[in-house]
């Protein structure tokens, strides 16, 4: 049977299952108020058997929220007619089950959604050097064969590199996506980066002297912060920005017995949850409010009553006041004198802070004293507060808030960010996914666009370069490969300005009709997880390694990315087998047979999986046999929790 031909069928029993289950959701609850026909009997049946029959996998939700959780599909004949979430094993505080939320048992709905792509388009008014681009987002689509949208690609690629350049080509999304790899291999691209999620917590940390990965991995575990008795949430609000788990470990800390402090423009779900005190700060003022609170602890610390851990500073920082500055800065550039003012006139008080944040000046000195009176402190914040410009302020001042009350690196207190996958749950992986076996493909173009000058890059030819300055543009063809640039960056109006103006050929690869995809020349339909080999959900909760499985054949026309990319690579006249070496199914099996866990000793690795002979045989993949903790099991998921229990269903 072909792959048409299944999903004809899965369409087919779709259509039968949902008529059945239709009538029997439709029958009233007392039979003695109706009889059924004799045909609505049949059909409670046959939907009765269908879910009998059917079967319950392990499938994947890709939003990036941080989220990472347990989502399961029931399939019955190649359709999924039901989801849920986690209830393998009995939920406890310590062992919770991992549950998803609403967007993620929707899934379905997206995967068999009636506005899927179902067949590579092109704008009706494009033309080789770009046609009528004023039409980009209002123009009419054709439908062309996959051949023809492969060989335009190619061809206006090979044209525009020769007649521009390598620089002339831009890829949106970070470095190591299949299609990039395939243009680094052919000669190069610009490529993008920023800090849209992080903000100045990407690159701050390195200037504070603190560890790599301080934007993510900042403070201390679940278990760890039960033990602290004061939990101060600034603009982290984990309800709404971190689904999963981590809402359940801030509230097992209050059952511990921590209060709960919101700092935030908005009275969040968190906070009513844990009946947090909210101080309403004015929004993008976190910088000010740090530095007011700051001043009253050198305002109120006394030997009697002490605010500031004199012992932490001196031992574990550098710069706080002149007795510690670093051999030969200025001793003017303390941090002690500034916030005084001692050198500006303009000391940072409650009062100037107060002006500015719009929090009292009585409230600033309350969380002052909350802060530096309490043994046991989390300062933890999201990323949002520093989505700002300048924000690497905030940032510096967060941290040395944490450093003045010595609030860091000991049993509940901690100060950090804490949002993501890490919400809540801060810490060494304990366990991890191996690695694809893919080979990594240098860019030999080191140009890359900051997010903030994606626009100005297009409309005035120039933008700014790391430790350079401006640098000339001239982008003439854009690949868009898996995100959605367009409406996740500043500015779309101008964006669409942009796109309108000198672009050549402008090339999306999506499942819907994004915004991306509506301004596009060229628009490739790709398959979504649900239709792949499978897929490792990493990186995730740190105690979590969640594998998901295929569903369904891939529906209509779609492809995959590396499908895709491999099929232009080839135009392009580059080696595909040496950019991907191994098939995606082995990629897959690659990540499980190289999945390891941490040992009983906390710091050594170990494999997770057993792998015999007769697995490899089965999935049809090269490796070698080993012994891990678990069984393969080729419909399951796989979590643990710490180092003492590991489920595999």
């Amino acid at each position: 049977m072909s792959e048409r031909q299944k999903i004809a069928l899965s369409r087919r029993s779709f259509i039968a299952w949902t008529s059945a289950a239709s009538v029997m959701a439709t029958l009233p609850l007392s039979k003695q108020l109706y009889a059924a026909t004799p045909e609505e009997e049949k059909a409670v049946a046959q939907a009765t058997d269908a879910v009998t029959q059917g079967k319950w996998k392990p499938v994947a939700c890709w939003h990036n929220c941080g989220g990472r959780c347990v989502n399961k599909a029931l399939v019955v004949d190649g359709v999924v007619v039901r989801q849920k979430t986690d209830d393998v094993v009995a939920d406890s505080p310590d062992f919770p089950q991992q549950r998803g939320c609403l967007r993620g048992r929707s899934q379905r709905k997206q995967v068999f959604g009636a506005d899927r792509l179902k067949y590579p388009m092109k704008r009706k008014g494009w033309a080789p050097g770009g046609g009528d681009k004023s039409l980009r987002g209002r123009d009419q689509w054709v439908r062309i064969s996959w051949d023809e949208a492969l060989d335009i690609v190619a061809s206006e690629s090979k044209r525009i590199k020769e007649k521009y350049g390598n620089e002339s080509i831009w890829i949106t999304g970070g470095n190591g996506v299949d299609i990039q790899n395939v243009y680094a291999k052919a000669g190069g691209f610009v490529g993008d980066w920023g800090t849209t999620s992080w903000g100045a917590w990407f690159e701050t940390p390195a200037h504070l002297g603190l560890l790599e990965g301080f934007y993510t991995f900042g403070t201390n575990d679940r278990f760890d912060m039960r033990n602290s008795q004061l939990i101060v949430m600034w603009g982290a609000n984990p309800a709404w920005s971190s689904p999963g788990s981590p809402t359940y470990n801030y509230y097992q800390a209050k059952k511990a017995g921590a209060r709960f402090i919101s700092i935030d423009p908005s009275y969040t779900t968190t906070a009513e949850l844990m009946d947090a005190d909210w101080y309403p700060i004015n929004p993008g003022t976190d910088h000010a409010l740090a530095l007011g609170i700051m001043y009253a602890l050198l305002e109120m610390d006394s030997p009697d009553s002490p605010l500031i851990d004199w012992d932490f500073l001196r031992r574990c920082t550098v710069g706080f006041d002149e007795s510690n500055m670093p051999a030969g800065a200025d001793p003017k550039g303390n941090f002690k004198d500034y916030l005084l003012g001692t050198y500006t006139g303009e000391p940072k008080t409650p009062e100037w802070a107060s002006n500015i944040c719009g929090l009292s000046v009585s409230d600033i000195r309350t969380l002052a004293r909350e802060i530096g009176g309490t043994n046991r402190v989390a300062l933890l914040t999201g990323w949002a507060p520093a989505r700002i410009h300048n924000g690497e302020g905030w940032v510096q001042a967060f941290s040395t808030l944490g450093f003045m009350t010595g609030h860091m690196g000991r049993p509940g207190r901690m100060t950090g960010v804490s949002c993501h996958f890490a919400a809540g749950n801060n810490g060494t992986r304990l366990v991890m996914a191996g690695a694809s076996g893919l080979p990594s493909v240098p860019n030999p173009v080191s140009l890359k666009i900051n997010h903030n000058e994606l626009n100005r890059a297009l409309l005035e030819k120039k933008f700014r370069q790391r430790g350079v300055g401006d640098v000339d543009a001239n982008i003439q063809m854009i690949i868009h490969p898996f995100n959605a640039t367009l409406q996740t960056r500043a500015n779309i109006s101008q964006s669409v300005e942009a796109y309108r103006k000198d672009v050549e050929l402008v090339v999306t690869a999506a499942y819907v009709p994004h915004t991306c995809a509506k301004y596009s020349d060229i628009v490739l339909p790709v398959t979504t997880e649900w239709e792949r080999e499978g897929t490792i959900l990493n990186p995730s909760n740190r105690e979590v390694m969640i594998a998901a499985v295929n569903v369904t054949p891939p529906l209509y026309e779609a492809r995959s990315d590396q499908w895709i990319a491999k099929e232009i690579g080839k135009r392009l006249g580059i080696n595909v087998d040496e950019v991907f070496p191994v098939s995606e199914k082995q990629q897959f099996f690659n990540k499980l047979n190289g999945a390891t866990i941490i040992g009983e000793d906390g710091k050594t690795t170990e494999p997770l999986i057993t792998i015999t002979q007769a697995d490899i045989d089965e999935w049809q993949v090269t490796g070698k046999p080993q012994q891990g903790r678990i069984t393969l099991n080729l419909t399951g998921y796989i979590y643990t929790f710490y180092n003492s229990v590991v489920f595999l269903i």
